[in-house]
């Protein structure tokens, strides 16, 4: 019987994945595995998917379920308890499903190059949703500050309306996980003062359609070391291959 993998998301045509699994599957001459993108305009349709394919040995999960996915699962990972975000989940041979999390550890490798301890202590994370859980678990592993950033004002998150020139450089790290200028809406872009960006700044945007952001353009006008979600999304899929092939010693 053929094997079945995909990712569960929301407007996912352009998404990276299909293409790069299947491409995994063919270097691994795995005639048997498909890879496909199941677009879900609820969650609540992802009951309907496990019943009309009851092959489905693996799943990844993008914006906007990697929270509400939750309820769904039997279980999670330690790592994916603790970052309240789940975007790997593995059918055991029981039929359970399992939860985890890979954003963190494609993120925490793909910035840890980039950083400089003496320059780089403080982040700035743009948006609150299930991508910047994942972020926020990273940063704390690499002993960086953060403040959230949002457009509405809540508890431990500040507004962009209140961004003042000290904050932006004094937080030489941002971090956009908003969807604000994914394809095809390529010209919107967080509103935050670029001016005071400097060369001092990382802007790491985890968008990678486009390759570069508007986000990205500014940054770098202002002479910031850019970076754009594409290496995190190699890393995070790899690990996320690992766990469906069971190639892992630990969460």
């Amino acid at each position: 019987m053929e094997a079945q993998y995909g990712l569960i998301g929301k407007n996912i045509e352009y998404s990276f994945s299909r293409n790069y699994f299947n491409k995994k599957f063919k270097d691994a001459e795995d005639s048997k595995s498909i890879y496909t993108n199941f677009d879900l305009s609820h969650i609540s349709q992802f009951t309907e998917i496990l019943n009309q394919h009851n092959n489905i040995k693996g799943l990844n999960v993008t914006i906007p379920y990697k929270q509400s996915i939750i309820p769904y699962l039997d279980s999670l990972s330690k790592k994916a308890k603790k970052i309240g975000a789940v975007n790997t989940i593995r059918i055991t041979k029981n039929g359970n499903l399992k939860g985890y999390n890979t954003d963190w550890y494609g993120f925490y490798h793909s910035l840890k190059p980039l950083l400089n301890n003496k320059i780089h202590k403080k982040a700035l994370i743009l948006g609150t949703g299930g991508a910047s859980k994942a972020i926020e678990y990273a940063l704390q592993k690499l002993n960086i500050l953060y403040l959230f950033v949002s457009r509405q004002e809540q508890e431990g998150v500040i507004t962009y309306a209140n961004l003042t020139p000290q904050i932006i450089q004094e937080y030489t790290i941002i971090i956009n996980t908003t969807p604000l200028g994914t394809f095809p809406d390529t010209d919107q872009y967080p509103p935050i003062p670029y001016s005071y960006i400097s060369k001092n700044h990382i802007a790491y945007d985890l968008i990678y359609n486009p390759e570069k952001t508007v986000f990205l353009h500014q940054a770098e006008q202002q002479g910031a070391i850019i970076s754009n979600g594409y290496g995190m999304l190699v890393l995070q899929a790899e690990k996320a291959w690992k766990i469906w092939n069971k190639a892992f010693s630990k969460d």
